[in-house]
Order: structure tokens, then sequence, then C-alpha cells
């Protein structure tokens, strides 16, 4: 259930609204489902509709005309509340729809449940799926209601009815969501023909440029000069910026004058101070080592940094956590930038559903996460072009971090977060889809001859048995063959790598085993083949013997190190 609460000035225009079946065409039986005492006369059980409902009226605000005598009363003193089932909930009954209201004006404070000065109120159905609860914020003792977060206290509140009376569950947030659009710019969009309301294209737009900037400089500075958008930065009397607002060139309001919005109206994550916070703790780009030519593939680094985003949500440390989401958040809001044309609508897609799953109550300590956005960065002078395998090795990873998302935010009951990283998964999962094809397909184009085809698959064989078969039928085992042996003419052996790529994470969740372990060697194969003395290190740590607790006590064990022998499936 979702209950939405205004307040206003006219007990008659409110009363003559919910009563109305003529302009409003879903008003199909109104009528009173409870009141304040039991005992208001209802205009739609009556023959003298007019009469009623100007009784009706006079008894909501009986006690607002004596608090205006006093000069206490609220301007706006009428207090709206509608309360809406589900699509697919069950059709309520009056009475239950009259319990529901009763609990909702004592959550708030309008009229608590035994208090004789509770304000007057009353509940019409007039279609049924949904309630309007009217009433007068005036009490008994001439004072205004105390309804503070009335919001709030009415969504909890529903949250328990939808549990005892078993319909639908809504998804509630933690309050960390961005303001939505309001109706009046949603209708000013729709007028204007843009498929976006302003507030939306201008989050999309700050959000982007978060998120290729190194700098709070560069943010104020990239931003500035972004077509069709007005910026004015606020400083203080020291020169230093205070805070910015920004405006989308050609809206103005009735004046003439651009519609402004700062940077906390659009997201509470956008203010300058916290862009400033997120900004200061970015690591510089990679460049390479100093004396060396060799300059880091920004693609196979920003997929390492990604890679280790499910590691670190797997930690103790939620703050951590929780910087790593926001960060990786702002690569997939930099995507849309680097990738090819026909991809970037998903991308756009997965990175607006994934923007709430950014935010949490918990506060995120941004200085954990500095690889993780220089690597983002350094994606700025490296578009996916080529064959596109650097945006699909990263967008394989992507996948896996947004998963370990969705597990992080539920097992801490963020329900609106899960709901938002689902839908970001899906859209991924798309744009993976459409990136992956043409870099597999040319790999499989340069397969090896079958005897290397047939040596390829032994290693499978021995290094992951449990998964060999699966990998060898996939349709992208001739890609995975392609890529093992091409690293082993670049030096590396074939054998090892597998191993690795095995160890980084399990294959028993995954969509393609050997896509996945086409990228993870992808990736491994670009790192430098290892030397002839780490070959020979590595080669001595594998056939040394292993010391007993004897060996490393100096006292024999109690009980024998030999495993004994299980029957049954193995585990």
């Amino acid at each position: 259930m979702i209950a939405k609460i205004s307040s206003g000035k006219s007990t008659t225009g409110l009363i003559r609204y919910l009563f109305d079946t003529k302009k409003a065409k879903d008003h199909t039986d109104p009528h009173l489902v409870a009141s304040w005492d039991g005992f208001a006369p209802d205009p739609g059980r009556t023959d003298d509709f007019d009469t009623a409902r100007k009784l009706l009226v006079a008894d909501l605000d009986l006690r607002v005309k004596q608090a205006k005598r006093l000069g206490r009363a609220a301007e706006k003193h009428v207090w709206h509340c509608s309360v809406r089932a589900a699509p697919d909930d069950r059709i309520l009954t009056d009475n239950e729809w009259a319990d529901i209201a009763r609990r909702i004006v004592h959550a708030t404070g309008i009229a608590p449940e035994g208090d004789p000065d509770g304000c007057r109120w009353v509940a019409v159905r007039h279609a049924p799926d949904h309630i309007h609860i009217a009433a007068t914020k005036v009490r008994g003792d001439l004072r205004t209601a105390r309804h503070w977060n009335d919001y709030l206290h009415a969504d909890h509140e529903l949250a328990t009815v939808e549990k005892e009376y078993d319909l639908h569950r809504v998804i509630r947030g933690d309050r960390t969501a961005a303001q939505r659009p309001t109706r009046t710019e949603q209708e000013k969009a729709l007028r204007t023909g843009r498929q976006t309301t302003t507030r939306e294209q201008l989050r999309t737009t700050v959000r982007t440029v978060v998120a290729v900037a190194t700098s709070p400089e560069e943010f104020i500075r990239v931003l500035t000069g972004v077509e069709g958008v007005l910026l004015e930065v606020q400083r203080f009397p020291s020169g230093d910026v205070r805070g910015y607002k920004i405006a989308l060139q050609g809206d103005v309001n009735a004046q003439g004058e651009p519609v402004w919005f700062s940077g906390s109206k659009l997201a509470s994550d956008l203010s300058y101070p916290q862009i400033r916070r997120r900004l200061d703790a970015t690591e510089a780009p990679s460049t390479g080592r100093a004396g060396t030519r060799r300059r880091p593939d920004a693609w196979h680094q920003a997929t390492a940094a990604a890679d280790r985003v499910p590691h670190r949500l797997g930690q103790a440390d939620d703050e951590a956590a929780q910087a790593h989401i926001a960060a990786f958040g702002e690569a997939l809001d930099a995507l849309p930038l680097v990738a090819p044309a026909g991809i970037r609508p998903q991308l756009r897609q997965a990175a607006t559903a994934f923007e709430r799953a950014t935010r949490s109550r918990i506060r995120a300590q941004h200085d954990q996460a500095r690889a993780l956005r220089g690597a983002i960065r350094a994606l700025r002078t490296a578009p996916a072009g080529g064959d596109g395998s650097g945006l699909a090795m990263f967008l394989d990873i992507a996948l896996v971090a947004v998963i370990a998302t969705i597990r992080w935010h539920r097992l801490r009951h963020h329900d609106q977060q899960v709901a938002a990283a689902q839908q970001a998964l899906v859209h991924l999962q798309a744009a993976y889809g459409q990136a992956a094809t043409a870099p597999l397909a040319a790999l499989a184009t340069r397969q090896p001859p079958a005897s290397t085809v047939e040596r390829m698959a032994r290693h499978i064989r021995a290094t992951i048995p449990d998964h060999s078969e699966e990998v060898l039928t996939d349709p992208a085992w001739a890609s995975l063959a392609t890529a093992l042996a091409e690293a082993e003419t670049s030096g590396h052996d074939p054998g090892h790598l597998l191993q690795n790529a095995a160890d980084q994470r399990t294959l028993d969740d995954a969509h393609s085993p050997a896509e996945v372990l086409t990228w993870r060697i992808h990736r491994l194969a670009h790192r430098p083949p290892p030397s002839a003395r780490a070959l020979a290190a590595q080669a001595r740590s594998t056939t040394a013997p292993k010391l007993t607790a004897k060996h490393q006590t100096g006292l024999a064990p109690a009980t024998p190190l030999t495993p004994t022998t299980r029957s049954g499936p193995r585990r």
C-alpha cells in the first residue's frame, strides 16, 4: 500500500472533489467508510447531496472557525491522505478500509486512539482500490495537531497492514533515494516533447561529469563546458567554492527565468561538499612506472579494480564496502562515454538503475576506493575501439560486481537498493551480450590447429575436472582455446593460467564457464610472462615435500594425518 499526504486551505474544495462523480471518472461510488465519531453526515448515502455536503464541511471546520477567532488556526488547516492498494491486491471491504483509516490517523498523530481532543476526520471511498482521509488539523483544545514525519509514520503502519491483511509488500526505502520529479515537472516534460524531466536530465549530466573528473576543480571546469547547461558557482568570501546550481538552457519558469537546481536537490550525494569528498579521494590514473615505456592498458586496469569489488563487499567493513559500490556506480556512469553507439542505451539504463543502489544509510569511507576511482578515470582516454574485447572483459566482471552488490544490500535489508541493482543487472546482461559477440567470434576464427585444441582440452580436464565437460561443450570453447594458445605463444604456461583463472572465483554460477574463463585468461595473459627464475621457484614450491605436524613441532601427532576414506558423492 502507498500513502500520499498533502495540506490545503479549503475543506469545501477537498470534500467537493472527493464526492464528485462528473469530472473524476474513477469516482464510481463515493461514500464514507469511517469518521471521527462514526456519525458524520454522508453525502454519498443521502437524497439531499448538497445539504449533507454542507453539513459535513461545517462539522469538519467547527474547530477551525473557533481557532480563527482566537487567531490560532494555521493557514493550511486541511490534511489530506490517500491510501492506495496494489493492482494485484484483493478488493478490501468497507470495514477493512475503515480499520486502515483509523490506524493511519492514529499513527500520524491526527487523531490518536483514546484522545478525546483528536482532530476531526472522515475516510471517503470512491473507488474499489483506494480511500481518501480528509481531516482538519485543529484539535479539540484548539491547538494544531502534532503530525511531523506523518508520511514516514503512515508508511510504517501500512507495512504492518500489508502483513496482517496478506497484501502485496511494497518495497520501501531508507529515505536516501534521489528526489523524484514533481507532477508539474513531468507534465512540463510531456508538453515540451522531452522523454525525461529536467531534474532527471541534469542529474545524469552531473553524475557523468563526476565519473570522469579527477578533482573538484576539474569537475567545475568540465561542467562549465557542457553544451546546453547553465552553471552558477557560489563562493565563500575567500574565493573557495561553496556550492553550485545548474539549469537546462531553454527551461524557464513563468517569469522567463531559468529553473535552477542545486546539487542537493538533484541527489543527496551530488551536493558540492559530497562531490568534493569523493573527488579528493580519487587516485590519479596510472601512467606506468618511471623509466619504462610500458603503459598499463586502461581496460585491464579497470577490470582488475572492479574484480576486487566482490572481495571488498565480503569483508566486515561496511563503510569501505559502501564506498566501493559508489565508485563502481561511477564506472557505470562513465561507460556510455567510451562504448560504441549501439550499446550505449543499455549502458545508460543500467547506470540510471544502479544509481539508487549506490546510496544507503551507511556512510561511505571514500578513501578506501581510491584505486577503483583512479582506474575508472583512466578509461577517459581509452574508448572501446578495436575488437571490443576490453569492454566485454570489463562487463563480464561488472556482472559479478552487481550480483555481489545485490547480496550485500539484501543482507542489510536495503530493499530498494536490491531492486535497483537487479534492474541494472538485466540491462548489463543485455549490454554484455552485445559487446561480447564480436570479440568472441574474432577469437573463434583464429582457432589453432586441432592438435593444439586437443592439448588445451587436456589442460581443461586436468585443471577443472568438475567443469571440464561443460566447458568443452560450450559454444565459446573455440574462443577459449584460441585465448590459451595465444597466451602460450606469448610465453605463458596454459596450465598455470587456467589454474589461476579457476582459483579467482567459482564457476558454479557462471552463465557460461567458457566465456568467463576466456576473459580471465585474456586478462591474465596481458601481464608479462614469468621469468625463468620465477618458474624455477614455482616448480620447487610445488615439488617440495610437505612437513607433517611432527616435523613442525617435534612432537608426534595425536591422531593420524592420513585422511579417512569416505563413501558417497563429493561435495
